[in-house]
């Protein structure tokens, strides 16, 4: 494969000066993560400057170096005014000179998800290129275009945003060909007066749209015709619902939901068709109905989109499960822990109900964040949730979930820390063979600590266990 960028342009892109040749293969702004080859984007924060690790990314074999400063020993750079707006640039010219077709994907819930479904999917049509994680903001998405072969043949992006005005300005980068809203739900509230406001919000991927482009909606959510209004006032004219409801372009006839993932009847483009998932949830078959209809939009077939979906493996901190080793038995450990709203919450206490389990059915629960004013009322709202579910002890960490602690059945209340970190020994101590036990918080409230501690002691054996 030919070279991503070269020296001359990455400063044709930016408007900078090359100081001397180089060719990259790859684009990192984490100097701990650079690869061979890579460009390494040299960027600033309020506590952090890429400039002081240029040298860390050379020694890993960066190729370049992207910089507004020079640093010695820095070896091969390119040097703009600004890193972070010459990444945006460089992002730019990424879109402009590929030839894919852009799938774009915002929502309240399950962003990352129905990109990883979407980037298999399409597998089936071609060479698909797809952000890695949740690189979806203002540093990301330039980020995972920056990273886009000309050679690929889509590119499936997520965007993200906590403010009105953020997926406008992502938008007009990515320009889709595939706008994709997967639903409207209480979440990243904080700067949101009400879920209308989060609707708009989101609606303003349209708005950058590449022409003759299509909307794909949940046509089960409440915002549904708010959203496709929005899409034909920005000239968008196709519109693909998913989900259950008459008239979805990718519709679901049939689920059954098990433990181990969910047998799925579906019907695309006037045929129906079976397929397998290997990922537990009705929340995730939903999901894949997304993709389906994004595969649509491209002209695929859904059935050949739909069979790449059987080996699909679950996401990291999305449901995948493993056991742990404990003295007389073990547990099953549920890692939900990559993020949380009151809508996954809710799909994740689903989930741990249909985990066979001989013994108890345990959640672990950080904070959900970004709630604003809302927050305290939404924690407290899950303990009926959680009630409903089967859910046999609930352990909580962080403020916002004492509001979930105190509403709690006294019966329930497993125990409450102020962080993971202080939760993580008291959960384990409670811990019993045959329990399942469901780990799950905003990113922010570094629950997925507590799951690597599980997962490191149930790989050290008996005596790793006992020792959390």
């Amino acid at each position: 494969m030919s070279a991503l960028w070269t020296a001359g342009d990455v400063a044709r892109a930016t408007g900078g000066e090359a100081s001397a040749p180089f060719a990259a293969s790859g684009v990192s702004i984490d100097s701990r993560t650079v690869a061979p080859g890579d460009l390494f984007v040299a960027l600033r924060g309020p506590n952090f400057d890429g400039h002081d690790h240029v040298d860390e990314a050379m020694a890993r074999g960066a190729a370049g170096a992207l910089v507004s400063r020079r640093t010695p020993g820095s070896g091969p750079h390119v040097r703009v005014g600004d890193t972070l707006a010459a990444l945006t640039a460089l992002g730019r010219a990424g879109r402009d000179r590929a030839a894919a077709r852009v799938v774009a994907i915002t929502g309240s819930v399950g962003k990352t998800g129905v990109k990883a479904m979407c980037a298999r999917a399409l597998g089936a049509m071609g060479r698909a290129h797809a952000s890695e994680g949740n690189l979806n903001n203002h540093i990301g998405l330039p980020l995972s275009l920056a990273r886009l072969h000309p050679s690929r043949d889509f590119a499936v992006l997520e965007m993200g945003m906590n403010r009105p005005g953020e997926i406008r300005a992502l938008s007009a980068i990515a320009r889709p060909h595939v706008a994709v809203v997967t639903a409207i739900a209480a979440a990243h509230m904080e700067f949101f007066p009400d879920l209308e406001a989060v609707a708009a919000a989101k609606a303003e991927i349209f708005e950058g749209a590449a022409e003759g482009a299509a909307a794909v909606l949940n046509r089960d959510d409440p915002c549904f015709d708010r959203l496709a209004a929005a899409a034909r006032a920005q000239g968008i004219s196709r519109i693909l619902g998913f989900g259950a409801a008459a008239g979805s372009c990718a519709r679901l006839v049939a689920c059954d939901s098990g433990p181990e993932g969910s047998r799925i009847r579906a019907a695309a483009g006037g045929a129906e068709f079976s397929y397998a998932l290997g990922i537990a949830g009705r929340h995730w078959a939903h999901n894949s109905l997304a993709a389906l209809a994004a595969v649509r939009a491209l002209g695929g077939d859904a059935a050949a989109g739909a069979a790449r979906l059987e080996a699909m493996p679950p996401l990291p901190g999305r449901g995948r499960r493993f056991p742990v080793a404990l003295a007389g038995g073990a547990v099953e450990v549920i890692d939900d822990a990559y993020n949380a709203s009151p809508a996954s919450m809710k799909a994740a206490f689903e989930l741990l109900a249909l985990v066979p389990a001989p013994g108890r059915r345990v959640a672990a629960l950080g904070d959900m964040l970004e709630l604003g004013a809302a927050g305290e009322p939404l924690h407290r709202a899950l303990a009926g949730e959680a009630a409903r579910a089967g859910v046999d002890l609930v352990f909580t960490a962080g403020p916002l979930m004492a509001a979930m602690h105190a509403a709690l059945p006294e019966a329930l209340r497993g125990g409450h820390a102020e962080n993971a970190a202080a939760l993580a020994p008291r959960l384990r101590a409670a811990l019993r063979p045959g329990d399942a036990v469901l780990v799950k918080g905003s990113h922010g409230s570094a629950m997925h600590g507590i799951v690597a501690a599980l997962e490191s002691s149930g790989a050290a054996g008996e005596e790793g266990a006992n020792a959390l």
